[in-house]
């Protein structure tokens, strides 16, 4: 996702996707400033019996397609009444034909955060959150200074970066030091007992956040806030996720691509821009396609709104195709280089996070835990996601395993130590789902 340098300050990805179905949740604050924020509680998911039907024939159409390529819709849609919208309606109207939408600041006004974090005003309460938080090392991003396509980090205390934001301020929306913007703050994960937001049925199945939950290492819930002028540079999400973001108070402008129009913006080199809002992008030298793009989907986010951003848009993700670049890379090498394919796999996850072998774990992880869901038939325990839910996921899970199992790349992958081989893994969820399908 993306905010132009001109928006007030947020980028929200946090994952759940359509083919991944992995969910990142973000809170932020911004309005001369902005938070947001999102907690994660199991919460059933409520997926019944018709929308798992449906849902199965959507992607036997896809026919392992991509979801959502082309034009941007004309408008986002918008949903009002929390009573009136369901987890099937969310299913069949939004995150299968992958489109994206706003819900109204109804669905979030029992939240700790936004009853703790903002004054009667609509303000970010600074006094609030220096007693709270003041003394905790937050990372902040200074969005004047481009470093490849991101910005540089330095760490701070809150106190320091709440007294330089109000300076920021009342120096005009100036300041010596750039603009920062406190980004990627795991306040969720460094206090587990905060109340600051409770998890919206249609975000309950979360891969990313229930695989690093099991390893109890990291997370991908975020904070982020920063005054009028912060913004993130152009990008996309890992593993084509979702993710759906929550302005505590303040505003803010989106600017979003469906999937396959970041490859017109690319320049004459194959680089995607780093501020799709930059004059650059009209020198048709620089830029050969741009006209050939749409314009961007644009939505202003109130206080309390949440943003749904579906799968693939922003970027196209490059969680293989960045394999590919890494081995073209260091082709020259390959014949003088021992092991070249394990260093291409070292790259590759220094590069994008991951690598094959760590992507096939944190399937396996997921897989695991909906495969135990379905063999006890634990649908009507009252916890969890439910077994319509588990049945849908192991789906994804069972397309997205098939072919990484049939990549050439992951072949070359030494799995004789996994604790359960991929091959296995695949037929033990295809008989799964077979059966969790069967009339």
């Amino acid at each position: 996702m993306r905010v132009g340098p001109k928006a007030q300050g947020l980028v929200g990805r946090k994952r759940g996707a359509l083919c991944l179905l992995v969910s990142r949740l973000v809170l932020t604050v911004s309005a001369p400033a902005e938070v947001r924020r999102r907690v994660l509680r199991p919460v059933r998911s409520w997926m019944d019996r018709e929308t798992l039907a449906l849902a199965d024939r959507h992607f036997r159409g896809l026919g392992g397609g991509v979801p959502g390529v082309g034009q941007a819709p004309g408008r986002v849609a918008f949903i009002s009444e929390p009573g009136a919208f369901s987890y099937a309606d969310f299913v069949r109207g939004f995150l299968l034909p992958n489109l994206p939408c706003v819900f109204s600041s109804a669905f979030t006004q029992g939240w700790g955060s936004r009853r703790r974090w903002v004054t009667p005003a609509g303000r970010p309460d600074f006094d609030h959150l220096l007693r709270t938080y003041g003394d905790v090392v937050v990372p902040v991003a200074n969005c004047g200074v481009q470093e490849y396509n991101s910005n540089p980090k330095e760490h701070m205390p809150l106190r320091d970066y709440i007294t330089y934001w109000k300076e920021y301020i009342e120096g005009g929306y100036s300041s010596p030091r750039g603009c920062l913007y406190l980004k990627d703050w795991h306040l969720c994960r460094d206090f587990p007992v905060e109340d600051v937001f409770t998890l919206p049925v249609y975000f309950s199945s979360d891969w990313l956040n229930e695989f690093w939950d099991a390893l109890d290492v990291d997370d991908y819930r975020f904070v982020y806030a920063g005054p009028a002028g912060s913004w993130s540079p152009f990008h996309a999400d890992i593993f084509r996720s979702f993710s759906w973001s929550v302005n505590v108070c303040g505003r803010k402008k989106w600017l979003l691509f469906p999937p396959g129009q970041e490859e017109a913006l690319r320049d004459r080199h194959g680089n995607l821009p780093y501020d799709v809002t930059s004059p650059a992008l009209c020198d048709t030298h620089l830029h050969p396609r741009s006209q050939l793009a749409g314009p961007p989907l644009e939505i202003t986010q109130e206080a309390g709104e949440m943003v749904f951003v579906p799968s693939g848009w922003h970027h196209q993700v490059h969680n293989l195709q960045e394999l590919c670049a890494v081995q073209e890379e260091v082709s020259e090498w390959r014949d003088s280089m021992p092991d070249w394919h394990h260093h291409c796999q070292v790259i590759m996850r220094s590069c994008s996070g991951i690598n094959f072998e760590e992507f096939y774990h944190f399937l396996k992880v997921i897989a695991e835990k909906r495969l135990l869901v379905l063999r006890e038939a634990a649908a009507e325990d009252g916890g969890g996601l439910g077994f319509e839910q588990a049945a849908f996921d192991a789906g994804r899970i069972t397309e997205v395993l098939a072919s990484l199992v049939a990549h050439p790349n992951f072949q070359r992958v030494d799995t004789s130590a996994f604790s359960v081989r991929p091959k296995e893994l695949l037929q033990q969820l295809r008989e799964a789902v077979d059966a969790a399908v069967a009339p």
